[in-house]
């Protein structure tokens, strides 16, 4: 048995941490999220997160590989059968030709990918370009790299796309990397072949690295998805990251993906291996299985995803609050200004008077505030009853 010893209580380790984490904000999605976890009566329209469990058949095959034994380390780069197959996927799906053995990594999420992209090209006080609102990660990870994050304000007018005057605006001799979020979280907007034109045009002739974040890609709408490095000249420019978590309902079995010139992909492999070996490999054999026999399942919940966003913009617009019609993913990006309220006090208030949790849009950089986000990966009955919950708050403002 061992003997209980008094243990000094140290009243705060803040000292030894490093002054750059100590700046970084924790996440503003996180926050709300961890309000509503064990709250009654709360309809989450907050975590970006599809409602459908993972399909049996995908699940089904971990399991059989786990009974097998097979739970070894896999090559760093990820299993050679996974990136043959979304080498395939992707020049099948977007015309993207990738090698397969040099040009494609598997990563720990879309989110490991953008983290090793910054790191292997950033040097301290290069500036990482970022058009906002955009996901929340980007800038933080920027910064742990040595860069400069530096936003660019889209708007709602625009549909939130990114306009070829506003990036030449904010360039500079420093600025070295571009991040695209299209389709885009926090605004569903999207960019077509026609937006993407002036954009690659600007990249060439500024010499700037592009990380495309298309894990959104296969949940477009009314036009299919281009991506940005499908564009001429943009494929050795571009680092494509995307995974499976959106498109395929597994968030989390933590499976994305880069693709680049081989560069590029060599460099991020580099930190990869150094940092967490390889992605786990059962979750590796469920996202082969998905790719090569679950585009069924996943066409059928886009489906439902249209759906839903058509119901929600609807009843968004009918209760008052204005809404561009977001063409991906799925968000939906409601205007709040009308009610007076800052996006921070608005979804504060409609948390704890109206039980209905939305992320104010403050939190996702320039062109945020004014907005909330409500994520109508949830069932319709669910999103009626929120649309009506928020109608009622509304109201009594």
């Amino acid at each position: 048995m061992i003997e209980s010893k008094q243990v000094q209580q140290v009243k705060s380790m803040r000292g030894y941490l490093a002054p750059l984490v100590q700046e970084i904000p924790p996440s503003g999605i996180r926050k709300f999220f961890d309000l509503v976890s064990g709250s009654k009566d709360i309809i989450s329209l907050g975590v970006g997160e599809p409602d459908f469990h993972t399909p049996w058949h995908v699940r089904e095959s971990c399991v059989y590989s786990l009974e097998r034994g097979n739970t070894k380390y896999t090559p760093n780069a990820g299993l050679p059968e996974l990136r043959e197959a979304i080498a395939e996927y992707l020049y099948e799906s977007f015309r993207l030709l990738y090698e397969p053995s040099d040009e494609v990594m598997v990563t720990v999420g879309g989110s490991e990918a953008i983290d090793l992209a910054l790191r292997a090209l950033i040097a301290p006080g290069d500036e990482i370009l970022i058009p906002e609102p955009t996901y929340i990660s980007y800038s933080p990870i920027a910064r742990i790299s040595g860069g400069v994050p530096v936003g660019i304000e889209t708007f709602a007018k625009d549909q939130f796309k990114l306009k070829p005057e506003a990036l030449k605006a904010v360039i500079t001799p420093r600025s070295k990397v571009l991040i695209l979020c299209y389709p885009s979280n926090p605004t569903g907007g999207i960019m077509t072949y026609e937006d993407w034109l002036p954009i690659a045009k600007i990249v060439e002739e500024n010499d700037l690295i592009v990380i495309s974040d298309e894990i959104y890609a296969e949940l477009t709408y009314e036009q299919k998805h281009v991506s940005f490095a499908s564009m001429p000249g943009m494929r050795d420019r571009t680092i494509l990251v995307s995974g499976f978590s959106k498109a395929f309902a597994m968030t989390g079995w933590r499976m994305g993906y880069a693709c680049g010139h081989q560069d590029l992909i060599s460099a991020m492999l580099k930190i990869h291996q150094y940092t967490v070996m390889c992605a786990p490999s059962m979750a590796q054999v469920a996202a082969l299985e998905a790719l090569t026999n679950g585009m069924e399942e996943k066409d059928k919940m886009v489906e439902s995803y249209n759906q839903r966003r058509r119901l929600v913009v609807h009843g968004f617009r009918e209760i008052g609050l204005p809404c561009h019609e977001p063409q991906g993913a799925f968000y939906a990006f409601p205007s709040i200004q009308s009610t007076g309220l800052t996006s921070e006090e608005f979804a504060q208030r409609l948390l704890f008077e109206a039980k209905v949790a939305a992320v104010p849009g403050h939190v996702f950089g320039l062109g945020g505030e004014g907005f909330i986000r409500c994520s109508y990966a949830t069932s319709v009955n669910q999103l009626t009853e929120a649309i009506d919950r928020i109608g009622n708050f509304i109201k009594k403002l």
